[in-house]
């Protein structure tokens, strides 16, 4: 199977300038976790995942006043669609990460995560109900 087959094409992009606040706003509205960031002025795409958002509310930093610019992930590797899923995998067990960003022809054109390749590789199976539960009669 390949990533074009299991990638989700609901791409949110948002800008550098975004406060954490927005940012998680907008992926919790469009159930995503992760962003592909567009900064042309640090060289083009990067990634903000929700654990970027986790890590800084941890730390303390407030998400109303930090940029999602400090807090992107711009050293990104990408997948194409006619990567295997094996081959996004790898990638994301190599590098530690659970979001590849798909490009097509330089476009960002879907984002394939971890829940994605599980999907695909372990499909919810049909379980048989359970009986119906046995009356004990008292003692």
């Amino acid at each position: 199977m390949l990533v074009r087959d299991a990638m989700s094409t609901v791409v949110l992009t948002i800008g550098p300038d975004h406060t954490l606040r927005q940012a998680a706003a907008l992926m919790s509205a469009r159930r995503v976790g992760a962003a592909v960031v567009l900064d042309p002025d640090a060289g083009g795409l990067g990634i903000l995942t929700e654990r970027d958002v986790l890590r800084s509310v941890g730390l303390g930093q407030s998400p109303d006043h930090e940029r999602v610019h400090a807090h992107t992930t711009t050293d990104v590797v990408f997948a194409t669609p006619s990567w295997t899923l094996e081959e996004a995998a790898r990638a994301m067990a190599h590098g530690g990460f659970r979001h590849l960003i798909v490009l097509d022809g330089g476009d960002a054109v879907g984002i394939v995560s971890v829940r994605d390749l599980i999907r695909c590789w372990a499909p919810a199976r049909q379980v048989p109900p359970l009986p119906p539960a046995r009356q004990h009669a008292p003692a």
